[in-house]
């Protein structure tokens, strides 16, 4: 293997665990709404915060009645997407 494809092939594996990294981020979120955790705690607000700023683009992009619907569509929303889009870069790296 060529150091051209060794290096694409580990900034794809960087590019993969970002991704992971943000859409865990967004599903740690999730949970911690749905179970009602303590607002006022250091984490939880550096992860809703982190969240919030991941999910910028889709936060609020459902009109659900129910705001747990609302949360979990909005956050879950931009977590695949940084999956699949992370993923599917990371993918192209590594095949060039």
């Amino acid at each position: 293997m060529s150091r051209y494809h060794a290096g694409s092939n580990q900034a794809g594996r960087v590019i993969a665990v970002v991704a992971d990294i943000m859409a865990l981020i967004l599903g740690l979120w999730i949970v911690m709404y749905l179970l009602d955790a303590n607002r006022a705690n250091s984490l939880v607000q550096f992860v809703h915060d982190a969240a919030s700023w991941l999910a910028g683009w889709s936060h609020d992009l459902f009109t659900f009645d129910e705001q747990w619907a609302r949360v979990v569509a909005g956050y879950g929303l931009a977590a695949v997407v940084y999956l699949f889009v992370g993923h599917a870069i990371a993918g192209r790296m590594h095949r060039h």
